[in-house]
């Protein structure tokens, strides 16, 4: 089982920074890449990055592609980063941490979000106009 705690939510203005980290713990994490999620309001779920301590490359979505970068984390054990540069006001959701199973890593990862049992509680990001 995987225990995942993100935070690092809050609120800023359209063209700032925030940095979303994800904690994870449990057995077997070497068998899982990281990966965020992120859900506005009234629209479903959407995969935003992807990582793999054990796989390259990185994925991310279009929408956030040179403006969002997700690493793991040089200073804190099995924690992922997502660090967000750039926002924008459609970048407004709550960002959830996900443990993808390395079955699933590659460039359909986001495909197969039903599949995946792990997730962190959600850290809210709001941007303002």
């Amino acid at each position: 089982e995987v225990q995942l705690q993100a935070c690092g939510g809050g609120l800023v203005q359209a063209g700032g920074s925030l940095r979303l980290s994800c904690a994870a713990s449990g057995s077997r994490l070497d068998e899982y890449a990281i990966g965020w999620f992120r859900q506005a309001p009234g629209k479903e779920r959407e995969g935003v990055a992807c990582i793999s301590e054990s796989f390259g490359p990185t994925y991310y979505a279009d929408s956030v592609k040179g403006r969002f970068t997700i690493s793991s984390d040089d200073n804190a054990k099995n924690t992922v980063t997502l660090q967000m540069n750039s926002l924008k006001p459609e970048d407004t959701a709550v960002y959830y941490c996900v443990a993808v199973p390395d079955v699933f890593f590659g460039s359909t990862w986001i495909e197969f979000k039903n599949e995946y049992d792990y997730w962190g509680q959600g850290t809210e990001v709001t941007v303002s106009s």
